[in-house]
């Protein structure tokens, strides 16, 4: 169960940054411009952000098990048709979709390890390995990437998710036990999850922007604001209209009555 986490996991962190060094023989080989270049990285990274707290909701309505190959399945069908791409639009959709896919794929192996692993030293070991992996996939992605560029192709830098996936797929459908039935269906918290995708999504933009037109550009700014206000309002949403909240409130433990005449503890 910790590999499986761990494996899926490596993936989702991987697919940032394994394009970076092949984008020059993307942008040959599918006729990319510099501005939609960008979004061949900028696709995944904003849609995964954007989508990531919707989809940790998904796991607790709909079970982890069935989460988990959902999003897993689409990672790998999606680096499929990217892998097969002709056409810059086609990437950088299918880019867009490998982020939607890891995006309820994360969450998913997070659960699987909290719920497997009772709170102690065996939990704080497995949440370590899995932070350890997802380190390591992250820090991986430039060096697999330049080496299955050189030696094979671009393609190959997508089409290594199928097996990939395909091997963790049928892992999952043996090793992950059924989703409990539950009583009531869920509810999940459309008009936060709408703010929560808009705001963390254009905030992604305005600092991808920035990264490329400078911080005062127009791009920069409006996507900055848009996502500061989208998130303002989300806040607002959670805390006075939800009655399904993404994120549970926060509220202050009870003060305890302090006797009078005893000293303060400093």
């Amino acid at each position: 169960m910790l590999w499986l986490a761990c494996a899926a996991q490596f993936m989702v962190v991987l697919d940032v940054s394994v394009v970076n060094v092949a984008l020059p023989a993307i942008q040959d080989a599918l006729g990319f411009d510099g501005v939609g270049l960008q979004w061949v990285v900028g696709g995944y990274a904003l849609v995964f952000a954007g989508f990531l707290l919707p989809g940790g909701r998904l796991a607790d309505l709909y079970g982890r098990r069935r989460v988990f190959l959902w999003g897993l399945a689409l990672l790998a069908a999606s680096s499929l048709a990217g892998g097969v791409a002709t056409t810059p639009g086609l990437l950088i959709a299918m880019r867009a979709v490998q982020g939607l896919g890891a995006a309820v794929l994360a969450p998913a192996t997070l659960t699987i390890l909290t719920t497997t692993f009772a709170e102690g030293p065996y939990r704080t070991r497995a949440l370590a390995t899995w932070t350890a992996v997802s380190s390591a996939g992250g820090a991986a992605g430039n060096l697999i990437g330049g080496v299955l560029t050189d030696t094979l192709t671009w393609r190959s830098i997508l089409l290594i998710n199928v097996p990939i996936g395909a091997a963790v797929l049928l892992a999952a459908a043996r090793l992950l036990p059924a989703d409990r039935a539950r009583g009531e269906a869920g509810k999940l918290d459309l008009p936060g999850a709408v703010l929560a995708t808009l705001g963390v999504g254009a905030l992604v933009h305005g600092v991808t922007q920035a990264g490329t037109h400078g911080w005062h550009a127009p791009t920069t700014v409006i996507g900055l604001a848009v996502g500061a206000a989208a998130l303002a309002a989300f806040a607002a949403v959670e805390v006075r209209y939800a009655t399904a909240p993404l994120l549970p409130r926060w509220r202050c433990p009870p003060r305890t009555a302090r006797t009078s005449g005893t000293p303060r503890a400093s």
